[in-house]
């Protein structure tokens, strides 16, 4: 395993009521779980600004909240990724501003639902929403499996935007790619392997638990990025009953972050 690749390591929000007792302390109120949370990641993704637009207010208040040194990917709005509206990136984008003065924002997550397929519009689509973005580091989680073509890390790459690897279930119409960098960052999103709850209901689908020998495994691709990327953000979004946290610590020891 390379060690010339630095891993920021986190998981998709840290607000979850059932990760009390499991992870926060018994009787964690809501307002101090990103405080516990910060003593154990160095980055956090950002989820509550895929259902509301952020306030600069919240966002100033999160950022006091981090320690020096910690990163937000924030993601976008659902109405750009899901209802295809560009009208609300610009209040969105001066929102995040207090997380760029506080040099804590890594950059924008745009996710588009699997209902999101390469053709011509969705393509077109997506170049007016990557230029709506272009004054901030940007990443893209694709879900259907038509954007597995050269021609989406081609035109990435061109773009300077990061393609988000996401770990899933062999699902044939579900995108799903080994270890890629379309910039000098590369995007672990570590969602779920279980094929037969993909599609049972979001507590089904993230109540999953990686294996120490599958992150290995994981850790043993992204290897090959070495010389071609400087970091890998790797966030697990299999939020329910706290395993994306301990799947998250259990990824920074195996990589001797932590012990």
């Amino acid at each position: 395993m390379s060690h010339d690749v630095r891993y920021i390591v986190g998981t998709s929000g840290y607000s979850f009521a059932d990760w009390v007792g499991q992870f926060y302390p018994a009787r964690t109120q809501q307002k101090d779980m990103f405080s516990h949370y910060v003593k154990h990641f160095e980055a956090s993704e950002l989820n509550f600004t895929f259902y509301r637009i952020p306030t600069a207010r919240t966002l100033a208040g999160i950022a006091a909240k981090s320690p020096d040194g910690f990163e937000f990917w924030v993601k976008a709005n659902r109405a750009i990724t899901h209802k295809r509206d560009t009208s609300v990136v610009a209040e969105f984008l001066e929102n995040l501003g207090p997380l760029t003065d506080a040099g804590k924002l890594a950059g924008v997550l745009l996710q588009f639902p699997q209902s999101f397929h390469r053709n011509v519009a969705n393509r077109s689509f997506l170049s007016e929403a990557l230029e709506g973005f272009a004054s901030v580091p940007a990443a893209v989680e694709f879900r259907h499996n038509s954007w597995d073509d050269p021609g989406t890390v081609a035109g990435l790459t061109e773009r300077n935007v990061t393609l988000v690897i996401p770990d899933v279930p062999p699902i044939a119409s579900l995108y799903s790619a080994a270890a890629t960098a379309t910039t000098s960052t590369g995007y672990l999103r570590l969602h779920s392997r279980d094929a037969e709850q993909w599609y049972a209901g979001a507590a089904e689908r993230y109540d999953y638990s990686y294996t120490d020998k599958q992150m290995r495994g994981l850790l043993d691709d992204w290897s090959k990025l070495a010389g071609k990327v400087d970091k890998v953000y790797a966030f697990f979004n299999n939020c329910h009953r706290a395993q994306a946290a301990a799947n998250a610590e259990a990824f920074r020891r195996i990589l001797g972050q932590i012990k």
